[in-house]
């Protein structure tokens, strides 16, 4: 059984992203800046892969993870919508972050 998969440059840079913001979080809290916003950031970082992946376990042949994600955000499916919104409220997080660094 051959299922699609994304390429494995996509998957290291994935998990360095949510490795760098897991520990970006704990640093923030750690200095006492933006502690509500870094607490909701590392529920996120642990939630939506997890909930990606169980969703992504029951895809059709020949569809990678991107591909159902999408499909199913198409068909309105609410574990696709809050993955979506929870990979948007990172990177959102990551403005924050870095602009109360900039200071």
């Amino acid at each position: 059984m051959n299922w699609e998969t994304l390429p494995s440059w996509f998957w290291a840079i994935y998990y360095l992203f949510l490795l760098i913001t897991l520990g970006a979080t704990i640093f923030s809290i750690r200095k006492r800046e933006l502690i509500g916003l870094s607490v909701v950031a590392i529920m996120i970082t642990i939630i939506a892969p997890t909930v990606s992946l169980l969703n992504s376990i029951g895809r059709a042949r020949g569809m990678n993870e991107f591909e159902h994600l999408v499909s199913q955000l198409q068909q309105g499916a609410i574990w696709s919508i809050l993955v979506v919104i929870g990979y948007l409220f990172l990177l959102v997080w990551w403005a924050f972050f870095l602009f109360k660094k900039a200071d």
